[in-house]
């Protein structure tokens, strides 16, 4: 995908900028990954006896990969619901009558506002106080993820949709669209294209954010992972090296498909 379009082409001056600072940048990396070598050396942090049981199998069946299950679990509902959430509400935001819009900005406004620590909390012990039910962490951790992110969502939408010459909603209703067509044809194609990777980088901090599940105990890949492998073998930063890699494999796969689907987006509009 190419950027050329958005930045200005550096010349002979700025391309040797950009490569000196690009050198210092990683030998000050490098600094930072040798002290951290040697800190954690210091600890013991490298020792084979910390990092064996990590390459068992009945350790990754017992913990990482149940805990890897849970968490994917709780995220894929999460994008769904938080997909589904953001469309409505920003075609309510979007909507021309004040009853309808002004409601749906109070709603994505609370619960921008409010930490998703404290919607998952307060959907777990407080459903039996609002509707006299206990519900699961597991739906007390897609609650959050869905409104929380949803809201989100919602707002990168309509500042998507916003976005798009007037001309394009004026062309359509001139050959006698509704305001529906409008959206669902015209403007919302378009509006996609540009707020993709903002769409996918909010995917990528609801997958991390399920890891707060396990303030109500859900069981998810940190939980299981971390502190279930450290409190049997006392090994909780190659744990935690090892889990972080996890995330790190799955989001750059995110990140990856989400260069895919812009690129094949932008393949079909040429």
């Amino acid at each position: 995908m190419s950027y050329a379009n958005l930045y200005e082409v550096p010349g002979p001056r700025g391309i040797r900028r950009n490569r000196v600072l690009g050198a210092a940048i990683a030998l000050a990396l490098l600094a930072v990954a040798y002290v951290v070598y040697v800190r954690f050396d210091e600890k013991d942090q490298w020792a084979a006896e910390k990092w064996t049981p990590l390459l068992r199998a009945d350790v990754w069946t017992t913990f990482i990969l149940p805990g890897l299950a849970g968490t994917l679990m709780a995220a894929v509902a999460g994008v769904v619901l938080a997909g589904v959430f953001g469309l409505v509400f920003a075609a309510a935001r979007l909507s021309e009558h004040r009853w309808v819009r002004v409601p749906a900005g109070a709603v994505v406004e609370f619960f921008r506002a409010v930490p998703l620590l404290l919607l998952i909390f307060f959907a777990f012990f407080g459903s039996y106080v609002l509707i006299g039910v206990n519900i699961s962490a597991f739906t007390a951790v897609v609650f959050g993820l869905t409104v929380y992110n949803g809201s989100v969502i919602a707002e990168i939408i309509r500042a998507g949709v916003l976005s798009l010459p007037r001309g394009q909603s004026e062309a359509a209703y001139a050959v006698g669209m509704r305001k529906s067509q409008v959206m669902r044809l015209v403007l919302l194609p378009q509006a996609l294209r540009a707020m993709l990777p903002a769409v996918v980088s909010q995917f990528i901090v609801l997958l991390k954010d399920s890891a707060l599940g396990l303030i109500v105990g859900y069981d998810e890949l940190v939980d299981r992972g971390l502190n279930g492998i450290a409190a049997n073998f006392s090994n909780v930063i190659p744990a935690a090296i090892v889990i972080a890699a996890i995330f790190i494999l799955i989001n750059l796969s995110l990140d990856r498909l989400a260069h895919w689907l812009n690129d094949r987006r932008s393949a079909g509009a040429r």
